[in-house]
């Protein structure tokens, strides 16, 4: 019996620490942290043709065959609902498979596992897992079929199945999934991406410059704490971002204002992370969320639950600085606090927990996903 190639691979979550809603934008920038909370994607060579994906994100053992260099379900006539579950698993495998490869061909017959750390019992916490989810497994099948990305190359395919799903999305959790770490980001124009990769093919899509992105590395906060508290509440991003480019308020003097005022205030907070400034990035976090409060009230598009109000309030009563991370409506909130006073992170964690706030352990991931 031949023993069959199996590679692993996994991505850490993520959480926005700056710049929610105007990233979407191409070229604004945000702040972005990656935390170790994983998701670990197995690829398994198989004998039989196809592909079986077995996911703790979606649907478990479920098989796939090749047409046309895309993967329909077997057994089932519902094809729309079966890949809904398993989106991002799919798109990265058929984008991936359509990369010319030194091992194997452009429909590989592999079995696919996904186990993700960034939910609990089925429920999101809001880290991420699409992303992550996306980056692992793109790195997975890439590695399985002989082929050695760059990270950026891998940000890019990862991005580019994405997109394929929901070209809204900015792609600043792909990003910080590929690079990790504290991470200022710029989203490129997703439409032209996809366009060009269409019309030009992958290899071109991955070698030309794409207008707008940017993705480099910041140092941690000198002298700062991250908190991370979970309302327990799941949200979606990708509806409130819909729901915002609804809006008749996308072109106003208000919209204009927002994209101004959020990306001077990411700017300074990138600028307070590299000159080490504790108390200006603190309150450049206070700014953010203002701001990300301003646009609430405007649009009246949910952001800010009961939950992630009394979450950000509770930090600033300990002397700390809070905000949504991500598009709020529910999932998580972020808090910067004094590193050297352990009693004010007890105290906002008592805080938390009076007002239903479940503090997450979870920290900075150093590393982002390995090729």
């Amino acid at each position: 019996m031949t023993r069959r190639r199996t590679v692993v691979r996994r991505a850490p979550g993520k959480l926005f620490v700056a710049g929610e809603y105007a990233v979407v934008e191409p070229g604004n920038p945000a702040i972005l942290v990656a935390v170790d909370r994983y998701v670990t994607v197995t690829v398994t060579g198989r004998d039989e043709a196809g592909v079986e994906i077995s996911s703790d994100l979606g649907p478990r053992g479920t098989r796939w065959q090749w047409r046309d260099g895309r993967l329909s379900p077997r057994g089932t006539g519902d094809a729309q609902g079966a890949r809904a579950g398993l989106a991002h698993v799919i798109s990265a495998i058929e984008t991936v498979a359509a990369l010319p490869a030194g091992r194997g061909s452009l429909a590989p017959a592999l079995s696919v596992s996904v186990d993700s750390g960034l939910h609990e019992d089925g429920t999101k916490y809001g880290l991420g897992s699409s992303g992550a989810v996306t980056v692992a497994t793109v790195a997975a099948v890439a590695a399985y079929r002989g082929l050695t990305p760059t990270d950026e190359e891998r940000f890019r395919l990862a991005l580019l199945a994405t997109a394929e799903i929901d070209p809204k999305g900015s792609g600043g959790d792909i990003a910080a999934s590929t690079w990790g770490g504290w991470l200022a980001y710029r989203a490129p124009d997703r439409a032209a991406a996809l366009e060009l990769a269409r019309s030009r093919g992958l290899a071109e899509a991955l070698s030309t410059p794409w207008p707008g992105f940017a993705a480099r590395r910041l140092p941690a906060p000198a002298g700062l704490a991250l908190a991370v508290g979970w309302t327990g509440d799941p949200a979606s991003t990708t509806s409130l971002v819909s729901d915002l480019h609804r809006r008749a308020w996308r072109g106003t003097a208000a919209h204009r204002r927002f994209i101004s005022a959020t990306t001077d205030c990411v700017r300074a907070a990138i600028a307070a992370l590299e000159a080490g400034a504790s108390q200006e990035l603190l309150e450049q976090v206070r700014r953010a969320r203002r701001e990300l409060a301003r646009l609430d009230d405007e649009v009246a598009l949910g952001v800010f639950t009961p939950r992630l109000t009394a979450l950000c309030e509770a930090a600033e009563a300990v002397g700390g600085a809070a905000k949504p991370s991500g598009a709020g409506g529910g999932d998580c909130g972020i808090a910067l606090l004094d590193a050297g006073a352990p009693r004010q992170l007890a105290r906002l964690r008592e805080r938390w927990a009076s007002a239903g706030v479940v503090p997450l352990p979870v920290r900075p991931a150093a590393e982002g996903n390995e090729g």
